[in-house]
């Protein structure tokens, strides 16, 4: 059972019934699901959440699902860590990191993914179909596969390979379309008028992005059921930074918070593709597109559906947005290696990197306890950091040959 009501207008506040809808029909502007918050209040509580399974449906009550129906494959409840070694390098002692490596494709999508695709099928969608920038189109391959659906996805022509192998190996129709995201999701766009297929982040949008926001959930059952003074996400869509704070606030207004979230939300762009840190910065609360231009290439998204949502949510929560270049990218991906043992792909690099830039600029507090949001695993891009990491030793099977190769790596210590 689902406590979900209806659809509703974030613009006009019209409202719709459950169905694959995406825009008004009134005013264009783009809808959400919206829930019974008043019976989720009287029948869930901490203790029945925590009774739940490992995994994101442990807040099914709060997703526009019928839970007993899931398609799932283990997505969700990923490790918030203290990440004491990166927070002293920061100068923040109260430093924890939300690492959605782990997850079953090795990125966030299986959120989303794991709530559109169940839904898409209670409403009668044979097909399951995306435009990607990779991650997103491995977990609609693998949940496909999983729920005996067929899989449409498309990317752009130049992802990087192992996204590619990512999607292929559970045997989707994989399309390469010539051009960059914004090209790939227009068309799609067009598709999804034409065809009776469940678009994840199209037609069945307002049931997909309610997935992100399972990440404020567990990160304030993690905290001991208390939300963080501040976030710091990456952004593309725009979808993942404004759907984790409504999951803090469900929370609160259900009363699993006692105490109404603060969170302070700042978010991370790479600066070859910034739109949302572009117009903050020059005090904006209208983006311009871009034509993406980075190696991170998950957030190359240079028309964000949700970018006005993400400005008036850097606004009104006192948060900042920063945007970092590509060498400052691959060195936030090895800052993260070297200091918690964590391997994240090009948009981790951009959220450490934009996390450094942040305190360098006195936009975090020493004494807040931050969470940095790590969306994907760094095999899925290996090209962008290969090149930067220090060459193996080779050697002769000896203890001489061993010793002469250690030694030489060795500082060389001054001559008084």
């Amino acid at each position: 059972m689902s406590y979900a009501r209806n659809l509703r207008c974030r613009e006009c506040h019209r409202e719709y019934p459950l169905e694959a809808l995406h825009v008004c029909e009134f005013c264009f502007g783009p809808v959400e699901v919206s829930y019974d918050y008043d019976a989720i209040r009287k029948n869930v509580t901490r203790q029945s959440v925590e009774a739940g399974p490992a995994s994101l449906w442990r807040y099914r009550d709060f997703l526009p699902c019928d839970s007993d129906a899931a398609i799932d494959i283990g997505a969700g409840y990923t490790p918030l860590i203290h990440a004491r070694n990166l927070g002293k390098a920061l100068g923040l002692p109260n430093l924890y990191i939300k690492n959605d490596t782990v997850n079953p494709t090795w990125s966030f999508k299986d959120r989303v993914v794991a709530v559109a695709a169940t839904r898409a099928r209670e409403l009668g969608y044979e097909k399951l179909a995306c435009a990607s920038t990779g991650n997103l189109a491995n977990s609609v391959s693998a949940h496909a596969a999983a729920a005996g659906m067929e899989a449409i996805v498309f990317i752009p022509h130049d992802l990087e390979a192992n996204k590619q192998l990512g999607s292929s190996i559970y045997n989707p129709t994989l399309v390469k379309v010539r051009g960059n995201y914004d090209a790939v999701n227009r068309l799609c766009a067009e598709l999804a008028g034409s065809h009776n297929w469940g678009f994840v982040n199209v037609n069945v949008r307002p049931y997909y992005s309610e997935g992100s926001k399972t990440l404020g959930f567990e990160v304030a059952e993690q905290l001991g059921w208390r939300a963080p003074d501040h976030c710091v996400v990456p952004i593309a869509s725009g979808s993942l930074f404004v759907k984790i704070r409504k999951g803090l606030d469900e929370l609160y207004k259900t009363g699993l918070l006692a105490e109404e979230p603060k969170t302070r939300m700042s978010g991370a762009q790479a600066t070859g593709c910034s739109p949302v840190a572009t117009a903050w910065q020059e005090g904006s609360m209208n983006f311009k597109p871009q034509r993406p231009n980075t190696i991170a290439k998950s957030l190359a998204i240079g028309n964000p559906a949700d970018g006005y949502y993400s400005l008036v949510q850097l606004r009104d929560t006192n948060g900042a947005c920063a945007s970092v270049s590509d060498p400052e990218i691959v060195d936030g991906m090895k800052l993260l290696a070297e200091t918690e043992g964590i391997f994240a792909e090009t948009a981790g690099g951009v959220t450490i990197a934009s996390l450094k830039q942040l305190v360098e600029h006195g936009k975090i507090h020493p004494d807040e306890t931050t969470v940095a949001f790590i969306t994907g695993a760094g095999f899925k891009t290996v090209e962008a950091v290969a090149e930067a990491l220090n060459p193996a030793l080779e050697i002769d099977a000896t203890m001489s040959s061993f010793e002469a190769a250690y030694s030489a790596l060795q500082p060389t210590e001054a001559i008084a």
